[in-house]
């Protein structure tokens, strides 16, 4: 048996396995699927074709002392997957609420902290850990055991390998690693698979070529860039990422 309580809304189609437990105020999307011994906590607002497997903790209180029962919650968008024994904590009054977005894969023991954005098509392999308030853009793969301080920034398509630990912004289209993780080069196999052409794949090339092959710091090279007369979508992308970054960016 499983206990549902009353006042959840549970659209069509959902099915949920034995011994769940679905708090009031909860909404789950036509055609989910939650699996055994899930528990899912008020707040939480779960899209369409999900799949939560066993285990998995869906907004609890955030482990956050300055937390005092504000009404928060956890949006997570449709087609999203989420693998045994993931935790996924409301948000604080800072935000209101933690985000994932469409078409995620959440694999096992990944935690998910208080008031993270996660776009849309991000991959969190095995136990990838993020700390409170930290920004995943969209199509984001971050491989096991990562670790990211809280306030940081991840962008687009970026490939973040596996163990890394991130005490610093990564700007967009970039794999990185090694420790300290730093710039080893362009996500050119995430940019192909998503459609990028040639000429905008060497474009992004050309442009992380000033910041890490001309022996210029990141100050100048965004002064180069700024000097030109035109920019192209993606070069503006990663000045405007960089110039936001309160944190700090990782090493080229």
């Amino acid at each position: 048996m499983n206990i549902i309580n009353p006042k959840a809304k549970i659209d069509e189609n959902v099915k949920i396995d034995s011994f769940s437990i679905i708090h009031e105020d909860v909404e789950i999307g036509k055609n989910s699927w939650i699996g055994s011994n899930v528990t899912i906590f008020p707040g939480a607002r779960i899209g369409k074709n999900c799949k939560i497997y066993p285990g998995s903790i869906i907004s609890s209180d955030p482990q956050d002392l300055k937390y005092n029962n504000e009404n928060t919650s956890v949006i997570i968008g449709d087609n999203t997957i989420i693998r045994e024994y993931v935790t996924i904590n409301k948000g604080t009054e800072a935000t209101g609420q933690t985000i994932v977005g469409k078409n995620c894969f959440i694999m096992t023991y990944c935690h998910i902290a208080h008031d993270c954005i996660i776009g849309d098509n991000c991959i969190m392999a095995n136990a990838v850990n993020l700390a409170g308030h930290v920004k995943i853009e969209n199509n984001v793969v971050m491989g096991g055991l990562c670790a990211v301080k809280q306030f940081l920034t991840i962008g687009k398509f970026c490939m973040v390998s596996g163990g890394s630990l991130v005490r610093k912004d990564i700007p967009p289209y970039i794999k990185v690693a090694k420790e300290p993780v730093k710039f080893i080069g362009i996500n050119i196999v995430g940019l192909k698979r998503n459609n990028f052409s040639n000429e905008i794949i060497n474009n992004i090339k050309n442009t992380y070529r000033i910041f890490s092959n001309m022996g210029y710091n990141t100050s100048q090279a965004l002064k180069i860039l700024d000097k030109k007369e035109k920019l192209n979508k993606e070069e503006k992308e990663i000045i405007n990422f960089i110039k936001k970054s309160n944190s700090g960016i990782i090493k080229f």
